[in-house]
């Protein structure tokens, strides 16, 4: 466990808390509900709870059509099949501070509330950076966060951006992707969107994947070229007023978590939110939300606050988003849309 220590003596803060312990938890508590308001993590990943050490999220295969079989035909038969499947067991997650017996003697209660607001900020942006990692790297099938190394493969087993998603039914000649290479415009926009619209499901039936959102990094100029090729009525590619038919389809979420290139190069993410949260492709689970401890350590004195949470993240069905940028490789490559 990090731990932080507040004393007059360490230059870290120079009046913290008073000396009741009960309304620190309660402004810590509300702090985190605060942070939660305006965080993106609702918003791109499906929000889950367990009880359990882990979960295992699956798909069912779909049925075959309906047959015409005439007067009196006997019923043809289909079953469902398991698709591919992900488990997602949550890690644990603790930070602590301590305050000196002195400071508690001050009990100075004018700064409680900006010392649990650092507290529950160290909180909210360890959950929103991680969120933002993940997705960020989500094209890879492993990541390096802090000190260690987590496995991110979605529930086929490869990345979640990727050029030949398999299918459980048919892995052989039906092989899709949601890896793309090449710069934002509105050509390369109209391509992924296109992409995503005839997204398959295990055995080749049409699925019904509406692309609604695009998620940028705070990038100026990658901000004002979405916003433009969105934002406005007419084509932005030329002057004889042709109709924009992407003005009005898109929310856009910019997550100032996420880096601002990927191989050194703008990107954006294409998802649709119904889907992604009807089909769980990216569950975030929580089994143990932020629970605040505290205690006298007799040896010093000290106020000791532990601060505990139980959560994690990961990917499951890649039909519901898509990648594009120009620093990415192994992509299918829209380079030549914009030469």
């Amino acid at each position: 466990m990090s731990g932080i220590i507040f004393s007059q003596a360490s230059g870290l803060n120079d009046s913290v808390f008073g000396k009741s312990q009960e309304p620190i938890k309660s402004m810590i508590t509300a702090g985190v509900e605060s942070f939660e308001e305006t965080s993106l993590l609702s918003k791109i990943f499906y929000m889950d709870k367990t009880k359990n050490f882990a979960e295992k999220y699956a798909t069912m295969t779909s049925l075959g059509n309906f047959q015409d079989v005439g007067e009196n035909g006997a019923t043809p038969q289909d079953s469902f099949q398991e698709g591919f499947c992900k488990v997602i067991e949550p890690s644990t997650w603790k930070l602590g501070f301590s305050i000196t017996a002195e400071m508690m003697e001050d009990n100075k209660i004018g700064d409680i509330s900006n010392a649990a607001k650092r507290f529950t900020t160290s909180y909210g942006r360890t959950r929103e950076q991680f969120g933002a990692a993940l997705l960020s790297n989500g094209h890879n099938a492993k990541m390096k966060w802090g000190k260690k190394e987590y496995s991110i493969t979605c529930a086929d087993g490869k990345p979640f951006f990727f050029k030949e998603h398999p299918s459980k039914v048919d892995g052989v000649s039906l092989k899709q992707s949601n890896l793309f290479k090449g710069a934002f415009s509105v050509l390369t926009l109209d391509a992924v969107q296109e992409a995503m619209q005839d997204f398959k499901d295990d055995k080749g039936n049409l699925l019904n994947v509406k692309p609604d959102t695009i998620i940028i990094p705070n990038s100026g100029p990658l901000k004002r070229a979405v916003l433009a090729a969105v934002g406005s009525e007419l084509d932005p590619r030329n002057n004889n007023n042709a109709w924009n038919f992407q003005c009005g389809l898109w929310n856009v979420l910019v997550w100032a978590e996420l880096p601002k290139t990927i191989g050194g190069e703008p990107y954006f993410i294409l998802m649709d939110s119904d889907y992604m949260q009807q089909y769980e492709c990216m569950p975030w689970l929580d089994r143990i939300k932020l629970k605040v401890d505290s205690y006298i350590d007799h040896n010093t004195d000290a106020n000791v606050f532990k601060g505990r949470s139980r959560f994690a993240a990961g990917f499951n069905n890649w039909r519901g988003a898509a990648l594009c940028g120009e620093g990415l490789t192994g992509g299918t490559d829209l380079t030549a849309l914009n030469a």
